[in-house]
């Protein structure tokens, strides 16, 4: 089954998943002749484009409707602390991302790339050092910052862009201290169509979810 999805997505898969369901269910009844009903269930991810100065950039995505902003308060009777942040926010980078130049050993099976999907759930938490004067309006700010950089700088590896957004959200708002940050790999992985005599021209990929690497990072003045 899997193997009929990965080739029927490379050869019929378009904008409708209603459509390449029904692609799907009547292959398998004309397949299979002992079949009397094929149930078929797809979920989509719904991305946006990540938007930089107001426009949609070109290759940079958000998922609608996953992020949960969030808020940590602690009050005491001599000082408050208060914490800001997302969580499951589902990012990705379908170009502009590789990973070259790493260390190896005589275990390293990894190789080196200059043109990779960069896919994380990230979650970001700041740390107010004094009030601002809208604390959803700072959020936003921030936000908006560590994801232009995400969607416009190559990413040479998540460390490298994870720093970078901590130094965006640092610049943009002087009312923070420091921001924690964390992006595990969402890995998603070139299709092998070989076997099928088709050719998949960085167009067909399958995520993964264990192993991936949990890479975080604290950012702070």
């Amino acid at each position: 089954m899997k193997n009929t999805v990965n080739v029927l997505a490379k050869q019929r898969l378009g904008a409708d998943t209603e459509a390449f369901g029904l692609v799907l269910g009547e292959h398998f009844l004309k397949t299979y002749k002992h079949v009397s009903r094929a149930e078929v269930s797809l979920t989509e991810h719904c991305w946006g484009r990540i938007q930089v100065k107001g426009r949609p950039h070109a290759h940079s995505f958000s998922e609608d409707g996953a992020a949960r902003p969030f808020a940590k308060i602690v009050c005491m009777r001599k000082a408050s602390t208060v914490e800001s942040g997302i969580k499951d926010l589902f990012i990705m980078k379908t170009t502009a991302s590789g990973f070259e130049n790493f260390l190896r050993d005589e275990f390293t099976t990894l190789p080196e790339t200059n043109d990779r999907i960069l896919a994380t759930k990230l979650e970001a938490v700041w740390t107010y050092r004094r009030k601002p004067g809208s604390y959803s309006r700072m959020n936003k700010k921030i936000l908006d910052a560590m994801l232009a950089v995400f969607a416009k700088n190559f990413s040479p590896s998540v460390q490298v862009t994870l720093f970078q957004m901590g130094e965006a959200a640092l610049k943009t708002a002087p009312e923070i201290s420091k921001v924690h940050i964390a992006m595990p790999n969402k890995h998603c992985l070139l299709i092998n169509l070989k076997p099928f005599g088709l050719e998949n021209r960085n167009e067909l990929f399958v995520p993964t979810d264990e192993p991936h690497g949990q890479i975080e990072g604290t950012v702070a003045r």
